[in-house]
């Protein structure tokens, strides 16, 4: 298995627009984060967990000529707004793509993307076929198992996912036991952690390290973070043995 962080920013991106933090004036390439997603290869099987604004051009960046699945977490925007560029794959298969989301996650698909739907016939439109995760049941990506695990995002429930011994959290301020009990003694856990201050709706580094801890996993990388986390450099040092910041570009095989 291949992972690829395609991004590890939050949903405004690093740098900001119109700030001049340290961070966000910094020219480090480590400094430079798009709308978080990933990709998994495995088995012949490429499959992208969440398709925010950033999404053509992380493919691009990638090389990727192939997309077998594309699962969403939630359906906010920077983690739907790059679904209509799958039709570039849509072109190169000459097929539809698999996509994966809850029944809360497609209401909002449908709202953004009406046109997908209501004219699936019409030219150039993206060509999908949408299955419904329905937690805790299992999905499945041309055979590969993938395990789909709530958690909360605030009030929002989220979905990560477990793929062999790599599991894929972002967004989430809460697990439950029961829940995190299926992320346990994975050899690679990411997980959001948005900044040092305390958060609504997302664990600050503080809570993802206590996570991290408890779910006792082989390596522990954080993603979704914000300018306000620091430059990555100085973060990174600060971190104890088997914990990482993610940084875009970044790949783990597996």
């Amino acid at each position: 298995m291949k992972v690829t962080f395609l991004g590890t920013g939050t949903s405004q991106g690093v740098p900001i627009i119109g700030c001049d933090c340290l961070v966000c004036t910094s020219n480090h390439k480590k400094d430079k984060r798009l709308r978080v997603s990933v990709l998994i290869e495995t088995h012949g099987t490429n499959i992208v967990i969440d398709s925010g604004p950033d999404f053509r051009y992380q493919m691009l960046r990638e090389g990727v000529k192939k997309l077998d699945g594309l699962l969403f977490t939630h359906g906010h925007k920077d983690h739907i707004a790059g679904m209509d560029d799958i039709r570039a794959f849509n072109y190169i298969s000459k097929k539809k793509i698999d996509v994966f989301a809850t029944d809360e996650t497609q209401a909002a698909l449908r709202r953004e993307y009406q046109y997908i739907f209501e004219s699936p016939d019409y030219p150039g439109v993206p060509q999908i076929n949408l299955h419904t995760i329905h937690h805790p049941d299992p999905i499945y990506v041309n055979g590969v198992k993938i395990i789909p695990i709530k958690v909360m995002h605030y009030q929002i429930e989220v979905i990560g996912f477990r793929i062999g011994d790599f599991t894929y959290i972002t967004d989430a301020n809460y697990i439950s036991p029961e829940e995190l009990e299926k992320v346990k003694h994975s050899k690679v856990l990411v997980l959001n952690a948005l900044r040092h201050e305390k958060h609504v709706s997302h664990y600050n580094l503080e809570e993802a390290l206590e996570v991290g801890n408890e779910a006792k996993c082989g390596l522990v990388y954080f993603t979704h973070i914000s300018h306000q986390l620091g430059l990555h450099k100085d973060v990174e040092s600060t971190l104890p043995p088997g914990f990482h910041l993610a940084f875009d570009g970044l790949t783990l095989e597996m």
